[in-house]
Order: C-alpha cells, then structure tokens, then sequence
C-alpha cells in the first residue's frame, strides 16, 4: 500500500506543534534508498519550511503522529519521549480471543542479528513496557488499546505475538497478509469466476491518541486520531460477522 500527493488530516496544530492522522502506506520520513518516495516529512516541510520529526509511524500503521516547528519545541518533545512523560495509545486487532481486561507486558527486546529489521523477545534486551486494555472481543479476534510506555521498535507487534496474539494482519510477526470476508461470513456468495478482494491489507494497527502536558501553554495536549476507512470496516465487519461479546 502506498500514498500519492496526500492531502494533510491536521487534526491539532499550534505554533509549536502540529499533529497529523496518517494514512497508512505513507512513509514517516523520507526513505534511506529512495528520497523521492512520497514521505509526511517531506511534505511538511512544502507547507511550512522548517520541521522537526519528534517520532515515527511505520509505513503500513495509521494514526497520530507529531512533529515540532522550532527548536526549542523539538527538544522538549524529545525529552517527553524519552522520559516517557508523554501517554502513547494505539488500537489494535489481535488474533484469538484475548484472556485478560488489562495485561502488562515487559519482554526485554532485542534486535535480531540473523535477520534485517526483525525483533525478537530476549533476556538481553532492552526493557520494554506495553500496557494492555480490552475493548470488544470477536470470535476470531480482540479489538485492544495499547499504551506504548517504551518505544522500542516493532514493540507492541513482538509483545502481542510473543504471549499467542499476534497483530491479526502481521505478515513478519504473524502469520497473514490480508483478511478476508469469507472467513467470517459464513455462506459467502462471492462469483466463483472473480477473484475475492481482501477486506484489509495492512497491519491492523492505529496510533489512536498522543497526551502530554504542554509547557509553552501549560495545559494538556490530548489529540485523537479517527479510524481510517479500512480499518472501521474492519472492525464493523467483526462485530456483524463474528460477534462474541460487548462491553
């Protein structure tokens, strides 16, 4: 999945900052091989000049992501991000049905040597927190909210797979690429002669919300990010066809 000429969803900007819901398939920053793929960074510094990236999304997640205008504003962002002081919620859907209302997850994660870009649960890592939530379970999977209290890379996608439930659409840390109607629909009509399009393609993760305590304007900074379209129809999909629970 890939994104053209993307029109900005600011969802919060003042002069410091500015907060953007990001289409899955655009990349964060500009890619080390390719700098002339369509990247938010890039983008950004069209419509304001200078732009400070604060943190990334991977490419496939969705959601809130924040950037800085001035200097001063990027430090201090980027001392909020590694003193953990600002509060990082994803939504994800999960294979399986999840166990518990509420988990903490603290697996060390370490960088896999024997494969690029991979990480894999380890005694000698870094520590790592995820803070779980349930929201809505469905026969085949789990609708969770994620707080990211470390930021290691790939961390919420290894935690979940590492306890048995795996990013439903997670083709490294999993075990599928796409999702399909048919699997939950029973009696799908589809016309034999034409080819079932997947539902959802991408990783089923959402970088839902970003709060921190601001200190240019001493109040609190509390940006949401919609579900995009995919991933809405996703979940309204689960809970037509494969309904468990509500709560």
């Amino acid at each position: 999945m890939k994104v053209n000429n993307p029109n900005l969803d600011i969802i919060y900007e003042d002069e410091n900052y500015v907060f953007i819901n990001k289409p899955a398939g655009l990349l964060s920053i500009p890619d080390r091989y390719n700098i002339n793929l369509i990247n938010l960074r890039t983008t950004l510094e069209n419509k304001y000049g200078e732009i400070f990236v604060v943190h990334r999304l991977d490419r496939d997640t969705s959601g809130a992501i924040m950037f800085a205008k001035n200097a001063e504003a990027h430090k201090f962002a980027n001392d909020s991000f590694e003193n953990q002081s600002i509060k990082r919620i994803y939504h994800v859907i999960v294979r399986g049905m999840f166990p518990a209302d509420e988990l903490e997850i603290d697996i060390p994660l370490l960088t896999d040597s024997s494969e690029r870009g991979r990480v894999v649960p380890s005694a000698r890592g870094k520590y790592s927190l995820t803070k779980v939530r349930l929201l809505q379970k469905f026969r085949l999977a789990t609708l969770l909210e994620c707080e990211l209290v470390t930021g290691r890379q790939h961390q919420i996608r290894v935690h979940l797979a590492a306890i048995g439930h795996p990013l439903l659409i997670d083709g490294v840390y999993g075990d599928s690429s796409e999702f399909y109607l048919s699997r939950i629909k029973k009696n799908y009509n589809a016309d034999k002669n034409i080819e079932e399009k997947p539902i959802f393609n991408r990783l089923s993760m959402h970088a839902y919300s970003l709060i921190f305590d601001d200190i240019f304007t001493n109040k609190e900074i509390n940006v949401s990010a919609h579900y995009p379209k995919d991933f809405e129809i996703l979940t309204k999909q689960l809970k037509k066809y494969s309904k468990f629970s509500t709560l």
